[in-house]
């Protein structure tokens, strides 16, 4: 009887529901909540979802609905714990004026976390996401500068970008990276058109500012704009910009709400749904995955039949020219 029990002891744990654990770091004892649906399958994908400043895995779980999507779509949930700060209050070091001393690693825990989950529970190296909100949201972005082979997407919600944070200063990835940004119209937290002169938080980036750099940066060419219908008559309607292109399977979706510094649920769009259904679109299979991690190639320049350069032409067919040597036949109609 020993003897089975040793062998039972030596095999890799495997359980459904949801388990707080411990994970040592850089020699730090860091918590992470793990959640598993009954479905599950092997190389089921990942998704990450980190808190916002002051608060918690647990808050974070209890307030964003994810488990729900999971039991649905047959995905794993991982949501970290951030540390606490000399003031006791638990948060993601991306670059707060007030942590400018600070040396937590939370991009290196991150993802050594999911390299051991990943291995552990079988799960999808090619389809491992992030989100999180407020400066969980922020962690998203820091982590799509500065690892973005290591997620497929990020999804940050009421987050931006605090150039203090990145390495030099400069987001430079080096491979397209897929965003999808949640942002209140009305959030007076972190406002949505950034504050370059912020006293508190320190200096951080307008929504705008950072969809552009992510279009550009994955080299997208359309959008689509659409406005869900406001079933419940609360005038907090939100609006869905889409960006994409025909040479990738990177996109760029920003949803604006008016609402405040939240999550986004107004009765009329689940945005945990939306999310997922972000993520599940820019799945990718192994092939894809090696292909999608080639070099970029940047736009760079769009000409007419005659080879004459044409901006913002529509209805005429339009040749979109890529510094790698490759050509693009559109017609944009209107």
């Amino acid at each position: 009887m020993k003897k089975i029990l040793f062998i039972l002891l030596g095999l890799p744990m495997v359980f459904f529901g949801q388990q707080t654990f411990n994970f040592s770091h850089n020699g730090l004892n860091r918590q992470y909540i793990y959640y598993a649906p009954p479905n599950i399958q092997p190389d089921a994908p990942l998704v990450f979802v980190a808190h916002g400043f002051t608060g918690s895995a647990q808050g974070i779980m209890n307030y964003c609905g994810m488990n729900t999507v999971a039991d649905l779509n047959g995905f794993a949930v991982c949501y970290p714990q951030g540390t606490s700060d000399s003031w006791g209050d638990n948060f993601w070091n991306v670059g707060y004026d007030f942590h400018s001393g600070v040396t937590v690693d939370d991009v290196g825990f991150i993802v050594s976390l999911a390299s051991y989950l990943q291995s552990t529970y079988q799960l999808s190296v090619v389809n491992t996401f992030f989100t999180g909100m407020s400066n969980g949201g922020e962690l998203c972005y820091l982590l799509a500068c500065e690892v973005p082979n290591f997620f497929r997407a990020f999804a940050p919600v009421a987050g931006t970008i605090f150039p203090n944070g990145l390495t030099n200063n400069i987001c430079n990835p080096t491979v397209h990276v897929p965003i999808f940004e949640t942002h209140g119209r009305n959030d007076n937290v972190t406002l949505i058109e950034g504050d370059l002169f912020d006293q508190y938080w320190g200096p951080y980036l307008g929504i705008d500012t950072i969809i552009n750099f992510w279009v550009d940066h994955n080299s997208l060419t359309d959008l689509v704009i659409d406005t869900f219908p406001n079933l419940n008559n609360n005038n907090k309607i939100t609006i869905s910009y889409k960006y994409s292109a025909l040479t990738t399977n990177n996109e760029v979706w920003l949803y604006t709400h008016k609402s405040g510094h939240n999550w986004g649920d107004d009765g009329d769009v689940v945005i945990e749904e939306e999310i997922w259904d972000f993520f599940s679109k820019m799945s990718l299979n192994q092939s894809t995955f090696i292909e999608e991690n080639y070099p970029i190639i940047s736009l760079m320049k769009v000409v007419d039949v005659l080879g004459r350069e044409a901006v913002g032409l529509i209805n005429m067919p339009l040749f979109y020219i890529y510094d790698d040597g490759t050509v693009e036949k559109k017609i944009i109609i209107e």
